[in-house]
């Protein structure tokens, strides 16, 4: 929750717009500013107060903790020109929020955080939990002194400043190790353990042992990624204590599942009780992974818990992002976030120029010309098979008629992939012209470099046939001249010369221009592989200028449209 605290009639206004956009998010604290902010910093995760920044270091001072636990805090001045992160800029999200704010507000952020300032990730934004000298080590990276890395477990990191020798380092681990006061620790999410117990099992119990058998493993408790048990354990009232003490899921097989892994140490209980021979050690290794600690009980007599841990290997990361059409704003956030999250990016050269300026420093481009779409497929499969974040960028949304294909038909099940959409030129062009798209639409590619002409004149012909709005991609190049009025001929079989079409070239970007015609009055001539031609059913009309297709043939009015 976000506290809002204001003082005056103007700050209540930009308050109130904050509190208007984010109703789920926020909450309003009246009365006298000390005590609002005061309960603010006690009740809520986060804070912005439309005050001086003066005043409210004032009022935060003596409520100051420490940095993990601290609500992060944002001052927007009382002209609404600025929202400054004042306190736990990465550990309480102020940085994130002080962005937000003045996206929505107008205003201008204000990040004094050293390592944002300069792109360097701080080492307490990974996305791991971090241990030892995080200052000394960032600041190192700050000073340009070498830092070396020494990642253990293959985990996929950002692009950091770093070097193979140096006084100062950062280890990736999920191992107990000691650190000078030069060095940190990263944990990553390796670890399983699987759990079983009878039932009324104690939480202490279970948790003990699972504490137990990390530390005697020289294993931290920090990298466990999930418990796990068979589904018959799922509501079982000490291992879901334990799950939530250690802050991760408690996952859930089925019997039938846990009696198909091979485990060192079956036995006849668990089948008896449950229906598999193994439920602790089947558990972890459910998935795969390397078994470090064996089938162990707890200490009670009776025993009531086992629990065996698994290290599961760390995957690379692959993110297809889709840029959009061009214009930095039509860029999605998810996207600015993926590309600051990878060490290498993979993309087409004149993508890669339009976003380079947001890559963090020491990030890998690799980059090739148009005609290498499968060139750079596999490269961005193989980086990721090597243990790297990858980010391989496309234009507009990077699934349609763009990267993702290619890509996810050369990765398989040995790393992770995530996709970031985008805003297709389709969609792109349709704003621009107004609302073509508002009934079944189509997109189709008229080059047939790929795809031979008499699929895509097929294609045509059943959009044509089935009255569905078509935007054409690829309409038109130099060596391609003669298929498009070949299109838009089979559409003019079913359509009258009338019918509206929209013609937009680089939407979105400096160059942008639109124009709406007719299909008999489109010249072939005047479009090329910029251009994305969107060609109306037989129910759209120009109105006002605007390309608009109903949602029916009919204008209607229900209670389901006024919804």
């Amino acid at each position: 929750m976000i506290g809002l605290i204001s003082a005056t009639a103007a700050g209540a206004a930009a308050r109130d717009r904050l509190a208007a956009a984010w109703p789920d998010r926020t909450r309003v604290y009246d009365g006298p500013v000390g005590d609002a902010v005061r309960r603010a910093f006690a009740e809520c995760e986060q804070l912005v107060c439309f005050l001086a920044t003066g005043a409210v270091v004032r009022l935060v001072a003596p409520l100051l903790g420490d940095k993990a636990s601290d609500p992060g805090v944002v001052c927007v001045d009382e002209g609404g020109r600025f929202a400054v992160s004042l306190v736990g800029g990465h550990g309480g999200g102020a940085n994130e929020l002080a962005r937000e704010v003045g996206e929505l507000l107008g205003a201008e952020p204000v990040v004094t955080t050293a390592t944002d300032a300069v792109g360097v990730p701080g080492l307490d934004t990974l996305g791991l939990p971090v241990e030892g000298a995080v200052a000394a080590v960032s600041r190192a990276l700050l000073d340009g002194e070498p830092v070396a890395l020494h990642n253990e477990s293959g985990w996929p990191l950002p692009a950091l400043p770093v070097a193979p020798e140096g006084a100062y380092g950062i280890r990736v681990t999920d191992r107990l190790v000691e650190l000078s006061g030069q060095e940190v620790v990263l944990r990553p999410p390796t670890l399983v353990v699987g759990v079983g117990a009878s039932k009324g099992a104690p939480a202490e119990e279970v948790l003990e042992l699972i504490e137990g058998s990390l530390r005697e493993a020289g294993l931290s408790p920090r990298s466990v990624a999930a418990l796990a048990t068979v589904d018959a354990k799922a509501e079982e009232p000490g291992i879901v204590a334990a799950a939530g003490r250690l802050g991760v899921p408690l996952v859930t097989h089925t019997a039938e599942e846990l009696a198909a892994v091979e485990v060192p140490n079956p036995s006849d209980a668990p089948l008896a009780a449950v229906g598999t021979p193994s439920v602790a050690e089947a558990a972890a290794l459910l998935g795969g992974g390397e078994l470090l600690v064996p089938k162990r009980k707890s200490a009670a007599s009776p025993a009531m818990a086992t629990c065996a841990v698994v290290r599961r290997p760390a995957r690379g990361r692959l993110a297809v992002v889709g840029l959009g059409p061009g214009a930095r704003d039509l860029l999605t956030p998810r996207a600015k976030a993926e590309l600051q999250r990878a060490s290498v990016l993979v993309g087409l050269d004149q993508y890669v120029d339009q976003i380079r300026d947001l890559l963090r420093p020491g990030t890998r481009v690799l980059e090739s010309g148009l005609g290498a779409e499968e060139e750079r497929a596999r490269t961005a499969v193989e980086e990721a098979r090597r243990g790297q974040a990858v980010a391989l960028i496309g234009s507009g949304d990077a699934g349609v008629y763009a990267m993702a294909s290619p890509a996810l038909a050369e990765a398989s099940d040995d790393i992770d992939v995530t996709g970031v959409p985008g805003v297709t030129a389709a969609l792109a062009a349709a704003a621009i012209l107004g609302a073509p798209l508002g009934h079944d639409h189509v997109s189709i590619s008229l080059s047939d470099l790929h795809t031979p002409w008499e699929v895509i004149e097929r294609r045509v012909r059943a959009a044509a046939e089935a009255d569905i709005v078509v935007t054409f991609y690829n309409p038109r190049s130099r060596g391609r001249d003669w298929q498009l009025p070949k299109a838009l001929a089979i559409l003019a079989e079913h359509r009258e010369p009338a019918t509206p079409v929209g013609v937009v070239r680089n939407a979105s970007r400096p160059d942008e221009s639109g124009r709406l015609t007719t299909l008999a009055a489109l010249d072939p001539a005047t479009v090329d592989m910029m251009t994305v031609v969107t060609v109306g059913n037989t129910a759209t009309r120009d109105i006002a200028g605007r390309m608009v297709t109903p949602r029916g043939y009919r204008w209607q009015t229900s209670e389901e449209d006024s919804k």
